[in-house]
C-alpha cells in the first residue's frame, strides 16, 4: 500500500451527522486498594451521504466514554464517494493486522459485511457492497481498515481531471 494523504474535512460544515456504537471495551486496572475499572468506546459518525469519521474515548463510565469517542469522530470526518448506494471501484484496506476487501454490488443485494464493517458501511450510506475481514477481527483495526479503503476510493470524474480528458473517455478507454 502507497502512502495515502487523506483529504479531511470539517464536522462544522456538516449539519446532521448521526453516531453509531461500534464496541465499548471494559479495562480493568487492578491497584492495592482493588480493581479500578474503565471503558473504551469506538463510534462512527457519519451524515448516510458520503461523509464518515471514527473516534476513540475511554472514561470510567460508558455514557462519558461514548460522548467522547463522537467528539473524537467529529474530528476525524472524510468524504467517502458513494455512486448510487454502492462504492465506486473495488478496494483493499490495511490497518495492523486487519485486512479488508470491498467491492461494488447490484441493486438489491445489501450490505454483505461483519459487524464492525457493516456499522462504517451503513454510516458511510453505502446500502450495496460485499465486502470481507481477513486477519484479526479487532473491532478498532477493522474500522481503521474499512476507512483506509473508503479513503483510496475515488470516482470518475475526479479520474478524469487527474487525466485531463473527458468522462466519456474514462469509461471507454
Amino acid at each position: 500500500m502507497s502512502s495515502l494523504k487523506i483529504k479531511r474535512i470539517k464536522a462544522t460544515d456538516i449539519e446532521e451527522l448521526k453516531d453509531r456504537l461500534v464496541a465499548v471495551n471494559r479495562v480493568t486496572k487492578v491497584t492495592k486498594g482493588g480493581r479500578t475499572f474503565s471503558f473504551s468506546a469506538i463510534v462512527v459518525v457519519g451524515d448516510g451521504k458520503g461523509i464518515i469519521g471514527f473516534g476513540l474515548g475511554k472514561a470510567k463510565e460508558v455514557s462519558a466514554a461514548i460522548s467522547k469517542g463522537i467528539d473524537d469522530a467529529k474530528k476525524n470526518v472524510i468524504r467517502v464517494p458513494v455512486y448510487k448506494g454502492t462504492i465506486p471501484h473495488a478496494a483493499e484496506g490495511k490497518y495492523c493486522g486487519s485486512l479488508v476487501f470491498m467491492k461494488p454490488a447490484a441493486p438489491g443485494t445489501g450490505v454483505i459485511a461483519g459487524g464492525a464493517m457493516r456499522a462504517v458501511f451503513e454510516t458511510v450510506g453505502v446500502h450495496n457492497v460485499l465486502a470481507k475481514s481477513k486477519g484479526s477481527s479487532n473491532p478498532h483495526s477493522v474500522v481503521k481498515a474499512t476507512i483506509n479503503a473508503l479513503a483510496q476510493m475515488r470516482d470518475a470524474y475526479s479520474v478524469a481531471q487527474v487525466r485531463g480528458v473527458g468522462l466519456d473517455t474514462v469509461f471507454n478507454g
